[in-house]
């Protein structure tokens, strides 16, 4: 099993910086303005929309690549709702991708079903409303 290291720092304020151990790469969070913080960064909850969206698109692009396929230019609207109670959580990720190739391609099913497998979105608490919409506009 692969193993990746992450650290991060508290910077104060409600700032983290975390590090991607492999790459050394950063970025900085922050705590939402409807939870404190003044949203000058994207949130921890926030990064669970973007790592969906992104994964998503990442196995996607694998799936195109393998099979020879284009899909440069297709991208991901991730919606977050947060819970309306305690504990704070995220309740729904709303997903609209949209697919650069013609609505009737032939490997139309393969590619919704290389989205939707994967691993953020196969990961995430199935109490979690995930709606995923596919918009082929090639």
């Amino acid at each position: 099993m692969a193993a990746v290291e992450i650290t991060a720092v508290y910077e104060g304020d409600l700032h983290t910086t975390a590090t991607h151990g492999p790459s050394g790469a950063t970025f900085a969070t922050d705590a939402p303005v409807d939870n404190e913080g003044k949203g000058e960064e994207f949130s921890p909850t926030d990064l669970v929309g973007t790592a969906m969206g992104t994964c998503m698109l990442t196995i996607m692009g694998i799936y195109a690549r393998n099979h020879g396929l284009e899909i440069e230019g297709a991208h991901v609207r991730v919606v977050k709702e947060m819970s309306a109670d305690l504990p704070r959580r995220i309740v729904k990720l709303s997903t609209e991708i949209e697919v650069p190739l013609p609505e009737d391609h032939p490997r139309r099913a393969g590619i919704e079903k290389a989205a939707l497998s994967c691993p953020v979105h196969q990961s995430l608490h199935a109490d979690m409303e995930k709606p995923v919409v596919f918009r082929w506009v090639g």
